[in-house]
């Protein structure tokens, strides 16, 4: 998947002449389709998994929003995180080792070093391990797999339809910012998942496609699902225009730090988990043993406190606090304890699932648990665990996987109240800037960089492929007949030391082009040498362009006709060796770039 073998030689065009705007958007529409139809077979199939393993029942339907009943199994309900954890182990090493983890990084890592290619199998085996192990009650989430699902999906027929890389990157993105808006209600979210994670950059040609997609996959969903929010919230304390909202908001801020630490932590805790792992060589074993860790954890939370709260994707447990079933400090923080352990074991051991909604379960249980010590501290001031909860929420997602944008518009689909947005945007912003100073990487990048594969963490505008011809241009170039003496040429002495771009005329039109480094002319060969003249070490292989061309055209031209130079002519000027205004090559547009990031923020 990863292999950039793969990756197309300078010139080539691989597949030829881009796809039409409204083609792509046909494509992108299909990809919707298959993607929501996909998420729904995918709960059912996580449903069937869950009640089978737990229950013993031979049943689909399953609301993670409530509470497991407590297994006719007993205390050997341990077992059934292990037996989920053979299966997923057989699945993974035997057909698609890209199906273990949390699947968004290897959408990443196709994207921006695999051309948008991932294999077809993926999208089955990614469906089958992601139920068994969440329906086995591993801690992880159903998002992650339904993004490599349908980014799969988006990638196969990518590569079953003639297009260019970047037309089948573009329907990667689709799928994956389907899957997570079919997954959680949340159109809007999920194309700003689509934007902030999965698309190189934005534009109406690749917007519009990853809209069309997302609102298609977002209406198949509600119309299986229901159109209702993903968890019910009761009307919260609405925010005033006083001192004391203005104290509460700071209170949300320092929420927001706290969940950058805890974020940080989780970040890392996963990696060293994993590491830990890995030293047991046999992976049937290390994810048996890591799972039934698992297991001893979520049977003694139900001994001891009547449900199992850390087993799957932990709706439920959200679902308790915001509508303040739950609401006690202590219990609170075990929880986010409890449930960041067995995330980053499950995931550590080998699991398959995601780690959004594990996201969304400790930011809900640290918010609360944050909410509830400022109610025992009695302050001035209405606090409302709930509250603090949904913003806790927001506050580990936006924090731990850098997706800002994406975590202040999902938590507000999912809740449908927009009175949390405002202390929502302050944490998620404080998280953020905790967690980056505490972790520069992510969740996802940093599984990518220990890979040594390096990918943006921010969308820049590309300022320099705006610019114009003659703004990037070398306009000190020589234009010289092809009959002149080559060694002759190099000994003037005004040419002595310096790099010399020269347009070669014959006839007085250009016949080619030369780039010549005059400090190494001492190599060049003695009197008794045959005469060679600049004709005969000219490059035919250049372009001719206009000063008002954009360098985003220019650099399409060059690498598309594998030119080593671009000649640049007088406005409507022909080929003639009196119209050479000056001339670009791949150092000019490399200086180009070096100086448009100027204006980024360090």
């Amino acid at each position: 998947m990863n292999d950039t073998s793969r990756t197309p030689k300078s010139g080539q065009t691989e597949n030829g002449r881009p796809l039409g705007l409204p083609y792509l958007s046909l494509l992108a529409v299909a990809v919707g389709i298959v993607t929501g139809f996909g998420a729904v077979g995918f709960r059912d199939l996580i449903g069937l998994i869950h009640n089978l393993l737990f229950l013993g029942q031979l049943a689909v339907r399953y609301d993670a929003n409530h509470f497991t009943p407590a297994s006719p199994w007993g205390p050997f309900v341990i077992l059934v995180p292990v037996v989920g954890a053979l299966a997923v182990t057989f699945l993974v090493v035997r057909f698609a080792p890209e199906a273990k983890g949390h699947g968004v990084p290897e959408v990443m890592d196709a994207i921006y070093y695999g051309r948008g290619l991932i294999r077809p199998i993926v999208a089955v085996v990614k469906s089958l391990a992601s139920a068994i192990a969440i329906g086995s009650g591993s801690a992880v989430g159903r998002e992650g797999p339904i993004i490599q699902i349908g980014s799969a999906l988006g990638s196969t027929l990518g590569q079953i339809v003639r297009m260019r890389t970047g037309e089948r990157i573009i329907l990667v993105a689709c799928g994956a910012g389907a899957g997570i808006a079919a997954t959680f209600n949340t159109p809007i979210g999920g194309v700003m998942f689509a934007i902030e994670l999965m698309m190189p950059e934005v534009s109406a040609r690749t917007f519009l496609p990853v809209a069309l997609s997302t609102g298609t996959a977002t209406f198949i969903g509600r119309f299986f699902f229901g159109a209702q929010p993903a968890f019910a919230v009761p009307p919260l304390v609405p925010l005033h225009v006083d001192l004391s909202s203005a104290l509460v908001l700071c209170l949300y801020a320092a929420l927001g730090a706290v969940i950058g630490v805890a974020a940080a932590g989780f970040v890392r805790g996963l990696h060293f988990l994993e590491d830990l792992f890995d030293r047991i060589e046999n992976r049937y074993l290390r994810h048996v043993l890591g799972m039934l860790g698992v297991g001893l954890l979520m049977y003694a939370l139900h001994v001891r406190f009547g449900h199992y709260f850390i087993e799957g994707v932990g709706y439920s447990t959200i679902q308790a606090i915001l509508t303040s079933q739950i609401s006690a400090f202590g219990l609170l923080l075990l929880l986010f304890l409890c449930k960041g352990l067995a995330t980053t074991t499950s995931l550590g051991s080998g699991s398959s699932g995601g780690i959004f909604s594990p996201s969304l379960y400790m930011g809900a249980t640290l918010g609360g648990a944050f909410g509830a010590l400022l109610t025992m501290l009695r302050l001035p001031v209405a606090i409302s665990v709930p509250s603090f909860a949904m913003v806790g929420m927001g506050a580990m997602v936006g924090g731990g996987t850098g997706a800002a944008m994406t975590a202040v518009t999902m938590i507000f689909e999912m809740t449908r109240d927009y009175d949390i947005v405002l202390p929502m945007i302050l944490a998620v912003a404080l998280s953020l800037g905790v967690r980056r100073l505490l972790s520069r990487e992510n969740i996802y990048t940093m599984k990518l960089l220990r890979r040594g594969h390096a990918v943006p963490k921010a969308l820049h505008a590309n300022m320099f492929l705006v610019r114009r011809a003659q703004d990037v241009m070398d306009k000190d170039v020589l234009v010289a007949p092809a009959d002149t003496d080559f060694e002759g040429f190099l000994s003037q002495p005004d040419h002595a030391g310096r790099m010399l771009h020269v347009v070669v005329t014959d006839g007085g039109r250009i016949f080619g082009v030369l780039r010549i480094n005059t400090a190494l002319r001492q190599i060049s060969g003695g009197g008794s040498s045959p005469r060679v003249t600049l004709g005969d070490v000219a490059s035919r292989n250049f372009i001719a362009v206009q000063p008002d061309d954009i360098v985003y055209d220019v650099i399409e031209r060059i690498w598309h006709e594998q030119a080593v130079m671009a000649v640049v002519l007088r406005d409507g000027a022909g080929p003639q060796s009196l119209n050479v205004a000056g001339v670009i090559t791949k150092e000019h547009v490399a200086d180009s770039v070096a100086a448009s990031i100027a204006v980024y923020p360090a």
